[in-house]
């Protein structure tokens, strides 16, 4: 059984020539990774005392002029890794954060972080029927963005363990942490409540939340996230899940029955552990969940996460915003020469945008496929023929992005497993190269508990196509070629951007602000989350449609397949309900595919922001007229949708009364 040597072991083979460590083999470094590395080599200084200096080195080559981490290469502010060096550094050598020195310049940086405050009675925030306090400010994944509660506890537990416990942004991250946990137990992102509907609690998010909340006293809500992780961890096979919990209940190891639990939680990384070692498909173990396994397998020798007895217990009651330090500005701020260049930049894209080329064809082909049972690869194989000559897929390299938002049994929330399996024997057929999976969820950071949980994984597993988790691929900077955002550059996935053929595979859905979700929103997934966070609120709040279209704009897909054989109506794109449609949906003009899935759910597509803005930006054809129609007609098939409540704001208002599309 694989014990916390042999993962250091294995951990050691993995770092990377510039001496840190990325989330899978042969990544460059990572800040998160690297940190989680250098604490688990820790526990054997005498063996790996060199590998530490150099991951210790490499991380100081990201540390920016104003005592922050950010990693080189990734988006400038996304700061959050910040909290995660201090901790390290601090933990492998408490004095390195002595007055005066320079990670005591980083706490102070820390401290002046602050997140947005949300006001309830903002436009966006009319039908969120949430039930958190919105005033509390925490800390975010990016500069001059909203608290969630994984940043916001890495900043009180690095801060905590250098000594500034008391701080009054300290003990107010920690009433936010309090006030964001459920009272049955855990914690996500952020959210108990969206849209009126309960959300779940997370392993990851919890246990970092118990790390931060280490020494408060008769709280019920901590009481209730220990209770929460150790049934949760009970019925896990997850390797990241079960370290996670083992790291945060060994802290919180007070009571009888978490302490008689620990030994069967590690039999149970053992197990998942001894699973995970060999795999090379992008589901196995790398640097990330290796370190992690390292910490939990070694916490009965050392815990680098428990906090010191003698570290003040804070109270998270009754924080004043008195002598708040006033919140930073967005790293990279632009001056006034660099706005006099922004708007140049979006003078000429706009020119060249008048400029570009529509799609060579906007066809669209509808097939009927009852069920999903049905011989979908011959299906899709027929449906292909009449697209071959535009888009050749013999000799390329295929990335396929289904929609895989969060897993639940008794929703149909995702792209289908035997609809990706379908595609993925297309692709074979047609001869490609390659094939590779991807995606990086909004709402879930282990998208590898999602691919298994949901079957994806065993359909990998049949055709030996490998997944890449996108959230934490290689960020590429890339000019925004949309400006709808106003943002001047997007960070995209290497994975994404490398493909010879990228595919959208979304879900038929409706969308409770979007409208619809489809081949386009599919696009959200592309981003990395480790330069956007979790979830991507960011660039909702940018405005939804603006954000798709920016995406497609800067990286256009080639094609998109449609899993239109259940969608799902009413408050989509996680509380609909099922609805059968039958059909599977191709074409190569994303906006054309899109309004033809409107059509078929009896949703006028002129009505839906986001293709009324792809088609000014001449990303594809919107007019049925202008878009010839293959297979089925929509008629045979189409199914009026019920559509989600107060939907008609977020609608562009029909003819003579308005545009309401904001730009």
């Amino acid at each position: 059984m694989p014990n916390a040597t042999l993962a250091r072991e294995r951990l050691a083979l993995l770092v990377s020539p510039d001496g840190g460590w990325g989330y899978q083999p042969g990544q460059p470094l990572h800040l998160e990774p690297t940190c989680l590395a250098l604490l688990a080599l820790a526990g054997d200084t005498a063996k790996y005392g060199a590998l530490i200096e150099a991951g210790c080195k490499a991380l100081q080559a990201n540390r920016a002029a104003d005592g922050t981490y950010r990693l080189q290469r990734g988006r400038p502010q996304a700061v959050w890794a910040t909290a995660l060096v201090l901790f390290t550094e601090h933990a492998l050598s408490p004095v390195a954060c002595a007055p005066g020195s320079p990670l005591a310049a980083t706490a102070d940086k820390l401290l002046a972080i602050e997140s947005r405050v949300i006001k309830a009675d903002d436009d966006e925030m009319a039908d969120m029927k949430i039930d958190i306090d919105l005033s509390i400010r925490g800390w975010p994944w990016a500069e001059a963005n909203f608290a969630w509660v994984e940043p916001t506890s890495w900043a009180c537990l690095a801060l905590r363990a250098a000594g500034r416990g008391d701080h009054t942004r300290v003990q107010e991250g920690m009433k936010l942490l309090l006030d964001r946990a459920f009272d049955t137990g855990g914690a996500n992102y952020g959210n108990r409540l969206v849209l009126g509907h309960k959300t779940e609690p997370i392993p990851g998010p919890t246990a970092i939340m118990l790390l931060a909340l280490q020494g408060m006293s008769n709280q019920a809500r901590i009481d209730a996230a220990v209770g929460y992780l150790r049934v949760t961890a009970a019925k896990s096979t997850d390797l990241e899940h079960l370290a996670w919990a083992k790291l945060a209940l060994a802290a919180h190891d007070g009571d009888q029955a978490t302490r008689e639990f620990l030994p069967e939680l590690d039999s149970c990384i053992g197990g998942a552990l001894s699973e995970e070692m060999h795999r090379t498909d992008g589901l196995g173990a790398g640097p990330y969940r290796l370190a992690l396994a390292a910490l939990a397998l070694d916490t009965e020798n050392r815990n680098p996460f428990r906090l010191a007895s003698g570290e003040p217990a804070v109270s998270a009651a009754g924080v004043s915003s008195a002598h708040r330090t006033p919140a930073t500005d967005v790293a990279g701020s632009p001056g006034f020469i660099e706005r006099i260049k922004s708007k140049f930049r979006g003078w000429m894209i706009d020119r060249v945008g008048r400029m570009k080329p529509l799609p060579v064809t906007s066809a669209v082909h509808i097939a009927r496929a009852e069920s999903y049972d049905d011989p979908l690869a011959d299906i899709l194989a027929k449906q292909f023929e009449h697209f071959r000559q535009v888009l050749p897929l013999a000799g390329k390299r295929v990335v396929l992005k289904p929609n895989l938002v969060e897993y639940r049994r008794e929703k149909v929330i995702n792209t289908d497993p035997r609809v990706v399996d379908a595609v993925i024997q297309l692709c074979k057929r047609e001869g490609a190269a390659e094939i590779v999976v991807a995606e990086g969820p909004g709402h879930w950071r282990n998208v590898q508990f999602l691919v298994r949980e949901s079957g994806l994984g065993d359909v990998l597993e049949k055709h030996g196509v490998r997944f890449v988790d996108l959230n934490h691929d290689e960020p590429v900077k890339m000019t925004n070629l949309g400006r709808l955002t106003r943002l001047d550059y997007l960070y995209l996935t290497r994975t994404v951007v490398s493909s010879d053929v990228f595919i959208s595979l979304p879900k038929l859905k409706t969308h409770h602000w979007a409208g619809a979700t489809l081949s386009l929103k599919n696009l959200f997934g592309t981003l990395p989350g480790i330069c956007y966070g979790w979830p991507k609120n960011e660039l909702h709040w940018r405005g939804i449609p603006n954000s798709i279209v920016d995406i497609a704009c800067t990286h256009t897909p080639h094609f998109a397949i449609v899993d239109g054989i259940i969608g799902m109506e009413g408050d989509g794109p996680l509380m609909g309900s099922a609805k059968p449609v039958g059909a599977l949906i191709m074409g190569a003009d994303l906006v054309a595919v899109d309004a033809t899935c409107c059509r078929l759910m009896k949703l006028p597509p002129e009505r839906v922001p986001t293709l009324v803005l792809a088609a000014m930006k001449r990303l594809g054809r919107l007019k049925e007229e202008e878009i010839p129609q293959l297979g089925e007609p929509i008629e045979s098939l189409a199914t009026e949708f019920e559509l989600p409540p107060q939907i008609e704001k977020h609608l562009v208002p029909v003819a003579g009364k308005g545009t309401g599309v904001k730009v």
